[in-house]
């Protein structure tokens, strides 16, 4: 039978670490509502401007203006991968999807490029940041401090140097791996072009042109929508995956809170148990000593 001691020890520790999983589970569930509201008000705004740029995008593309955030016909072929995990751990396997969902990537869509060395990662995230530092991927910066104030100047400000990546021709394509958020149980994992611009958008967007007038011009009009649109679209990205997070988050901490629970039940069983059996041996003992010292 297992020592009292040790189990009323374990006991202890497992009812602390339910506290602490209790109280993680409320924090997550506090900051999942302020991220999820903010998400929740952006996506319609940024749908419609996505609409909208696309068909604008779509109309400068039939005309003999160029479209510098466009696909490119020749270029030197150089990927980039934004990943975007968190900063802490806790949140069950939110980081873990998006590091797996990377590493597939690099090794079936783009292993010929990473022999060559020319795909390069930025990380948004310590989790994703340490990983890939660990597999020796070419990292070229690493923005984990966006979280300390995820504020839409803050990622605009990466969203610039984004473009300005492509537009410079260093990179042809720019990738963003997120976590997507659905529900506090959902999150589902996204790897999405940020650059080129593309037209695939729902609800006729090629006609959308003939239904616009423009002031000044267009080529004026897309050449300041299309940014707005790319810098909206990151944020939206970063503020999916910062709501997805404290959903994975609170969701394990409940899961590890109930376990906690059952734990606490079953341990407390076999305390009841070895409990009841020293108090046998101990009722046996004087038992034994009385009919001994009658004999």
């Amino acid at each position: 039978m297992a020592n009292l001691k040790a189990i009323r020890v374990r006991l202890s520790s497992v009812k602390s670490t339910r506290q602490i999983t209790s109280a993680m589970k409320m924090v997550a569930a506090a900051k999942l509502r302020k991220a999820q509201d903010a998400i929740v008000q952006l996506r319609p705004y940024a749908d419609k401007l996505n609409e909208i740029q696309a068909g604008l995008s779509a109309a400068l593309r039939d005309t003999e203006t160029e479209n510098i955030y466009a696909e490119r016909k020749k270029g030197s072929g150089k990927v980039l991968l934004v990943v975007v995990t968190s900063n802490k751990g806790l949140c069950g396997a939110f980081n873990a999807n998006v590091l797996r969902e990377t590493r597939r990537i690099m090794s079936e869509k783009y292993g010929d490029l990473v022999k060559r060395g020319d795909l390069a990662v930025i990380t948004v995230g310590k989790k994703a940041h340490d990983s890939l530092r660990k597999l020796k991927c070419n990292i070229i910066a690493d923005h984990s401090d966006l979280y300390t104030g995820l504020t839409f100047d803050r990622v605009a400000a990466l969203a610039d140097r984004l473009m300005q990546h492509y537009v410079t021709k260093e990179y042809d394509t720019i990738e963003i791996v997120y976590n997507q958020f659905r529900n506090a149980a959902i999150q589902n994992l996204t790897d999405e072009v940020y650059l080129p611009v593309t037209m695939n958008v729902s609800g006729g967007a090629a006609a959308a042109p003939a239904d616009y007038i423009y002031e000044p011009d267009q080529v004026s009009i897309v050449s300041e929508l299309i940014p707005k649109t790319l810098r909206i679209k990151l944020y939206r990205a970063l503020l999916d995956s910062f709501a997805a997070e404290h959903g994975a988050r609170m969701t394990a901490m409940h899961q590890a809170t109930d376990n906690a629970t059952d734990l606490i039940r079953d341990l407390t069983l076999q305390y009841n148990k070895a409990r009841q059996a020293s108090i046998t041996n101990q009722l046996l003992e004087v038992v034994s000593g009385a009919e001994a010292l009658n004999g």
